[in-house]
């Protein structure tokens, strides 16, 4: 075994890479665009990147990847003054698919850096001087196309994302294994949580229970909202910052857990604590969004559009009078934590097998939060919920 396959976390296959850049590369020569310009820079929605090269975009530093039709891709991102290299596919590993990599030693902290970002990419980009060149997603700089339109003026740039969130909305055999693991994981990791949780916790101890043991199962990156508070308030999920709260006896807990697994593909899992017994508004608030979550997923199966299901999930949540959703209640995910589709009135992109989504329909009161999350998959002849955690309100006695 080598080093540095000792040192990768979960790769995906090369075979599986291949795929993808194949499916890509066919819907380009339809569509006549000659590269795609892709760029991230986390792992939250860094999807693009991780997804054609098996590498996280990380820590607010953006990772480009000019990706051609005919031939290997070209890599931007963080490194010295003047890197610019060939790729040694023998012994740099890492770089599958790739051929060259270009230092650009810019900082968003620092404005005036961010012109060294600008021009490699467009020295990266030279070659397609006079193409088509397909814009991916919507995290490339005003700065970084403001310079390559002014650099680049006879270059063509078109939007290119629905070309590629079509097949990367579409799971693999491969993926799906890494999505079941994600989901097999995060239960562990709220069974840690029952196990754990008791009377001068403070929120963000409890969290931390919940990332340890994705830690120890492979996850690399998560989001762990939570928050408790007195029965008959409305303890909704709150990022670290307000995670300080010390649980007293009798409290109400709700956490989310939103960590990717190993591999980095994402699902998320919610629910809620009750250190006592749950009252019956908590009860009769988690049925409703149980049962609304079992609608939309029925929904789901049947390959209904993302709009269809938005309205009909807000007739069902009208009729139990319970506020409507305005915002996402249901989506897809992958190697982004949100992902298309959405299930929303503004979605294009079709539902179909085989996609993973986490629905999460909630309902907020005055005196009590309910939500219940969990990840289903679709395949070609049903769907199936992923989680195998209870859907029930955990009383702590």
């Amino acid at each position: 075994m080598s080093l540095l396959h000792e040192r990768l976390n979960s790769p995906i296959s090369t075979a599986e890479l291949q795929r993808r850049w194949a499916a890509v590369r066919a819907s380009m020569s339809e569509a006549k665009v000659d590269a795609l310009l892709l760029q991230n820079s986390n792992d939250f929605l860094g999807g693009y990147v991780k997804w054609f090269t098996d590498l996280p975009a990380t820590t607010g530093y953006p990772t480009t990847i000019i990706f051609p039709r005919d031939g290997a891709m070209t890599v931007v991102s963080q490194g010295t003054f003047g890197l610019d290299r060939k790729i040694s596919p023998a012994g740099e590993q890492q770089y599958r698919g790739v051929e060259r990599l270009i230092g650009a030693p810019g900082y968003a902290s620092a404005r005036y850096t961010t012109h060294y970002e600008a021009e490699a990419v467009e020295k990266a980009l030279t070659p397609f001087a006079h193409s088509t060149i397909g814009l991916v997603g919507a995290s490339h700089t005003a700065i970084l196309l403001d310079h390559l339109r002014k650099a680049l003026p006879r270059a063509s740039f078109d939007d290119a994302t629905d070309l590629v969130d079509a097949i990367k909305a579409v799971k693999s055999d491969e993926e799906v294994t890494f999505i079941q693991r994600t989901a097999s994981m995060q239960d562990k990791c709220m069974e840690a949580v029952a196990e754990a949780i008791r009377p001068g916790m403070r929120d963000i101890d409890v969290g931390a229970v919940a990332e340890r043991v994705g830690r120890h199962y492979g996850s690399e990156q998560g989001i762990f909202l939570c928050a408790s508070g007195p029965a008959g308030t409305a303890a909704v999920y709150g990022i670290r910052h307000f995670q300080n709260r010390i649980i007293q006896k009798g409290d109400v807990f709700n956490i989310l857990i939103e960590n990717n697994g190993p591999g980095g593909m994402y699902t998320e899992l919610g629910r809620t604590f009750v250190i006592g017994r749950a009252s019956t508004e908590m009860k009769d608030d988690f049925a409703v969004v149980r049962e609304a979550q079992h609608l939309t997923a029925e929904m789901l199966a049947k390959g209904n559009s993302p709009r269809d299901i938005w309205e009909a999930y807000n007739s069902f949540m009208r009729k139990h009078s319970r506020p409507e959703e305005s915002r996402l209640y249901c989506h897809g995910q992958g190697y982004d934590l949100v992902e298309r589709p959405l299930v929303r009135f503004d979605e294009s992109l079709p539902i179909g097998p085989t996609m993973n989504f986490a629905c999460h329909p909630t309902t907020v009161t005055a005196t009590n939060f309910a939500s219940c999350c969990d990840n289903f998959l679709i395949s070609p002849k049903d769907i199936s919920r992923l989680h195998n955690y209870p859907q029930e309100i955990i009383e702590i006695t």
